[in-house]
C-alpha cells in the first residue's frame, strides 16, 4: 500500500473518529471502504449512462436494420 496525505474538515474527521468502524478497524480501512464503495457507484453510474446512450433513444435497432424483424421467427416448442 501506499501512504497518501488527505485533508478533512476538523469536524468530519471527528464524526469518522466517533464510529464504531474506525474503532474497530481503523480510519485508513474505513476511508479505503469508503472510496472502494464510492469508485463502484461511479463505475455503475457510467456504465448505466453508456447503456442509454447507446440503447435509451427509443429508435429500436436503427434503420439499417429496418425490415430484418420479420426474418425471424420463434423456435416451435
Amino acid at each position: 500500500m501506499k501512504a497518501v496525505q488527505v485533508t478533512l474538515d476538523e469536524s468530519l474527521l471527528a464524526a469518522l473518529d466517533r464510529t464504531e468502524a474506525v474503532a474497530r478497524q481503523g480510519r485508513s480501512a474505513v476511508i479505503r471502504r469508503a472510496i472502494a464503495e464510492y469508485l463502484a457507484r461511479h463505475r455503475d453510474q457510467e456504465i448505466r449512462e453508456r447503456y442509454e446512450a447507446a440503447y435509451g433513444s427509443g429508435e429500436g435497432v436503427g434503420s439499417e436494420f429496418a425490415g430484418w424483424e420479420e426474418q425471424s421467427e420463434w423456435p416451435v416448442e
